[in-house]
């Protein structure tokens, strides 16, 4: 799938092939880069780069505090060492989503076009760097070798399509415990960083009761601040993972962006 690799500094890249690339992955916490394989093989002649976020996939971890700034400058460090053909659209999910935010805000030279899926909404007022700890999910899961990963992805989300299991399952190995040793500070409001974003937007979240982080009232909060053009997609039946609860109607909503500004 991608058949080039690499690295920037402590970051570890994949594209589709040399051509200079027209969209960026940036996955969410506890995934990698390889988990936007399923997505990328469903629309060929896509040409894409990801990077594995500082601690996951095969990313080193600086020994710093993990922040949403950081990753946001991590995408830029990867993408101004890559061959360039204009700006590019970046998509991500969760954690990577924020980072896509704060990329598009700040490098509205580097970016197209941004798709949004799920992020977290932030946290309003003063932040803080405060001790974090690993998820209980993600300890139990950490602690069974990939058969038994696989087997817990496929029991705790059985609709998810098969070619999901294995990326999600090998990526959750993957994750530096070290990041746990480390301070984290929670994103700023959404919609503070709406407010800057001049580029298209498109986000896409699924329904609360599910596990979004997105709510139909909060996008329609977005949409109201956003300083570009704007569009929220609600995919009924979605939880956080919109693309794996709902593929048919991600990938629709994906490629019709795609098409229009890539």
């Amino acid at each position: 799938m991608f058949g080039v690799r690499g690295r920037t500094a402590h970051l570890a890249w994949y594209r589709t092939d040399e051509a200079p690339a027209e969209v960026l992955f940036l996955h969410g916490f506890s995934d990698s880069a390889q988990c936007w394989e399923p997505v990328i093989r469903a629309m060929p002649g896509i040409r894409a780069l990801a990077i594995d976020a500082r601690g996951h996939g095969e990313s080193g971890l600086p020994d710093e505090p993990v922040r949403y700034e950081a990753h946001r400058d991590d995408a830029a460090l990867v993408l101004s060492s890559q061959p360039q053909d204009g700006g590019i659209v970046v998509v991500g999910h969760s954690m990577g989503a924020m980072a896509a935010a704060h990329l598009a805000a700040s490098r509205p030279d580097l970016v197209r076009a941004v798709v949004l899926e799920d992020p977290p909404t932030g946290t309003p007022g003063d932040r803080s760097d405060q001790p974090w700890s690993e998820p209980n999910w993600l300890a139990e899961v950490r602690a069974l070798d990939l058969p038994s990963r696989i087997a817990k992805g496929r029991s705790n989300d059985p609709d998810w399509p098969d070619d999901e299991l294995e990326p999600w399952a090998v990526s959750k190995a993957q994750v530096n415990p070290h990041l746990f040793d480390l301070t984290f500070r929670d994103a700023g409001p959404l919609t503070d960083l709406l407010a800057e974003i001049t580029c298209p937007v498109l986000l896409i979240h699924g329904d609360t009761e599910r596990g979004s982080l997105i709510s139909t009232e909060y996008a329609d909060r977005c949409a109201q601040v956003a300083a570009g053009e704007f569009r929220a997609a609600h995919i009924a039946g979605a939880g956080h993972s919109v693309r794996r609860d709902k593929r048919p109607q991600y990938l629709a909503e994906l490629t019709a962006f795609l098409d229009r500004y890539r």
